[in-house]
């Protein structure tokens, strides 16, 4: 058989594969051996596309991590006019996933794991998940700025405020209830966000 040359699909397999290996056992304990075999790949084309395994982790928090956040709350929100609303229903099918999923209910948040794991000791990992929490921060932000003017949202209300709290509830949520390992939790964390995030309703 002919080989296909297919360097972005191979970079492509790469970057999941690393994903669910930081994903699965941290960035420091991800093994690039590990990486090769779940990509189908040689570790010479692992370092064809990526200068070294810190490269490489740069390279899933700028492209897989950022354009989650960018599918799952940026675009949800960007087009909403009731906010509130919007980001009960990304928490509820979070929730979904974390009931429905082990690995994930086991884990956590990939985003908030890399940041209580690297940003201390790396200032290349600090600075790029600090770039995914201030984009997710200012979409909340804009979406609430949003809601006010279409009168679903209250006019007191601090959009940069409610939008820092936000986030980091959902990642602490989600590190909380990989601990407990308890999808039941979840449902009571999320009750009392929800009872907040209510009374922001115009």
């Amino acid at each position: 058989m002919k080989r296909v040359n297919d360097p972005k699909g191979t970079r492509a397999r790469i970057l999941e594969a690393a994903f669910k290996e930081f994903y699965r056992h941290g960035f420091q304990g991800g093994s690039l051996n590990r990486i090769v075999n779940g990509a189908g790949v040689t570790k010479g084309s692992i370092f064809h596309h990526f200068e070294g395994k810190s490269a490489l982790g740069y390279a899933v928090v700028d492209e897989l991590l950022y354009e989650m956040v960018d599918e799952e709350w940026s675009k949800a929100l960007q087009t909403s006019s009731d906010p509130i609303a919007e980001i009960k229903g990304i928490i509820d099918a979070k929730g979904r996933q974390f009931a429905c999923d082990g690995v994930k209910l086991c884990q956590g948040c990939p985003i908030n794991n890399l940041a209580q794991e690297m940003s201390p000791l790396d200032e290349g990992f600090q600075k790029r998940i600090a770039r995914i929490y201030d984009h997710w921060r200012s979409s909340i932000a804009a979406a609430l700025e949003n809601g006010i003017r279409c009168g679903k949202v209250r006019r007191e209300v601090s959009p940069p405020a409610v939008a820092a709290l936000v986030v980091a509830a959902f990642a602490g949520m989600a590190g909380t209830v990989k601990n407990a390992r308890d999808p039941d939790l979840f449902l009571r964390i999320r009750e009392g966000l929800f009872g907040y995030l209510d009374t922001l309703k115009a």
